[in-house]
């Protein structure tokens, strides 16, 4: 993903925008969801420690580069774990071309629940991490842990997993975990979400639909914040307040502010299911008020030391609030 090109401003893809939308692409309260009860169906409470310790298990494996052995370790993981709290699980594999013209394992996998349900909400997140260190001072030729980009959205939707296993929500789930996300280059917009590209063009089930879906990105850095950019507002910029609203209700408001964040644009995952799919999608991703990503952001800094059960748990209690409450959303 990038920040205007996921690191800069992205001009082109504003003024796009722009177009398209005149025709018709990280001090409030802290407190837990159980401490501020909400009006509606009650959602199951989102656990911060299991989601912490799936984040530390991902790391502990090492980066998870394609065609690195412990991108195959934790791939053997994941699907062990989905195929636990999923009712099915597809293992997408293919080969796709980085912007090197280097070919690359890709793997996707998609986690079903109450897969005849035809009201469905879609949550995806990347399981691979950067190949460099590009935004460090040293090392820079050395892969990341990727603990909060990447580690940390997988381990709020493995939480969710099992969470929807204990309770059957009302409407039908996907978790997609997308591979080969992280592999791109600043001069390259299409570099980026590369499996994510290949699923939104050969979905797990022919013509599959969602209602809406939801991308967590760099969901448990300490003292994150999540602000809407314009991918977000432009295509799911109604869902998008709905899950904002269901944040601030639970009482995570310091963590869903509403600013308005300009021309701000990130071209990450939920560009591409918008733009290949139709399927309005929102991210939640770690933005300063200036627009920028975490200072740890492509950087060795990256690691569990930056990772908060605070935040995972208004990320994740949030989006379970979401789900168990689709009603509201259709």
């Amino acid at each position: 993903m990038q920040y205007h090109n996921k690191m800069k401003s992205n001009i082109l893809l504003l003024a796009i925008l722009m177009v398209m939308m005149s025709c018709h692409h990280k001090q409030t309260s802290e407190s837990s969801a159980e401490e501020h009860p909400v009006a509606g169906v009650q959602a199951p409470p989102f656990n911060p420690d299991s989601a912490y310790f799936y984040v530390s298990k991902q790391v502990a494996f090492g980066p998870r580069v394609p065609d690195m052995p412990a991108h195959q370790h934790c791939l053997a993981w994941l699907t062990g774990k989905l195929e636990a709290f999923a009712d099915t699980v597809f293992v997408q594999r293919t080969t796709v071309t980085s912007f090197q013209n280097k070919p690359l394992p890709c793997i996707n996998l998609i986690a079903a629940f109450n897969p005849s349900a035809s009201s469905r909400i879609l949550l995806l997140a990347h399981w691979d991490t950067r190949p460099w260190a590009d935004h460090d001072t040293a090392d820079q030729d050395k892969p990341i842990d990727g603990a909060d980009d990447g580690a940390s959205g997988v381990a709020v939707c493995l939480e969710i997993a099992r969470q929807l296993h204990s309770k059957s929500p009302g409407c039908g789930v996907d978790i997609l975990l997308t591979d080969v996300e992280d592999y791109g280059s600043e001069n390259d917009n299409n570099s980026w979400g590369l499996g994510t590209q290949y699923w939104a063009r050969h979905p797990h089930i022919p013509s599959y639909k969602a209602n809406f879906g939801i991308l967590l990105d760099m969901v448990g850095g300490r003292g994150s914040q999540f602000r809407m950019e314009q991918v977000t507002r432009h295509y799911a910029g109604g869902y998008a307040r709905k899950i904002w609203d269901a944040g601030n209700d639970l009482g995570f408001s310091y963590y869903f502010p509403y600013d308005d964040m300009g021309n701000v644009s990130i071209i990450d995952d939920h560009y591409f299911i918008n733009t290949l799919t139709n399927i309005p999608t929102a991210d939640i991703i770690a933005l300063r008020p200036d627009g920028s990503f975490p200072p740890y952001h492509h950087t060795h800094g990256d690691n569990m030391a930056v990772i908060d059960r605070k935040t995972l748990a208004a990320v994740g209690q949030t989006v379970l609030s979401v789900i168990y409450n689709f009603s509201d959303y259709e």
